[in-house]
């Protein structure tokens, strides 16, 4: 028989294991949707590149593709589970981030493109960081970092900022995603 401290040992101790396999399958599904989202991204930012009076059809379709693959993950991912099989919080909230996003940068903001990638580069790792307050340390880490690069690349690289970016935020994303399917 145990006593009332081992047995809340017991408990803590489950718990604990508990909350680890939890961050654990929350890495794994969004450690592949970073992943996902990160060579979206550096096509994206190459395609932007290489031809550049083509870049709001290019970052459109980006955007669209990685909405569409984010939902099926997280649709097949349901499924698997035995959770509702459409994730609709999450397309609500992917819209809301994007319509927002759309907003402050078309209407209010008046950015140049250069300007126009940093807004949407740091506005969305700023949702990486506040995910990162609630499931874990490594969506902060990579949005501390991709914020730093971005930074970096808009003050001090020239004509290659494009590249700079492919490599600094969806390098950042791979390297990231990655990381956090590893953990």
């Amino acid at each position: 028989m145990i006593d009332s401290q081992q047995a809340s040992e017991a408990l803590a101790e489950i718990n604990d294991v508990v909350q680890r396999v939890r961050q654990s399958r929350i890495y794994q599904i969004s450690g592949l949707i970073v992943a996902m989202w990160g060579v979206l991204l550096v096509a994206a930012y190459i395609a932007n590149y290489t031809w550049p009076r083509q870049g709001y059809a290019i970052w459109t379709v980006t955007n669209l593709t990685g909405l569409v693959v984010s939902i099926a993950i997280g649709v097949f991912t349901n499924i698997r589970s035995g959770g509702k099989p459409f994730p609709i919080r999450s397309l609500i909230t992917f819209l809301l981030i994007g319509a927002f996003g759309a907003f402050c940068s078309i209407v209010l903001g008046h950015f140049g493109p250069r300007q126009m990638i940093v807004f949407w580069a740091l506005y969305g790792m700023l949702f990486y960081g506040i995910a990162g307050l609630w499931f874990g340390y490594a969506f902060i880490v990579i949005a501390i970092c991709t914020t730093a690069l971005t930074l970096i690349g808009y003050y001090y690289i020239g004509a290659a900022f494009l590249l700079w970016m492919a490599m600094a935020h969806g390098g950042g994303l791979i390297v990231g995603g990655l990381w956090m399917r590893r953990s």
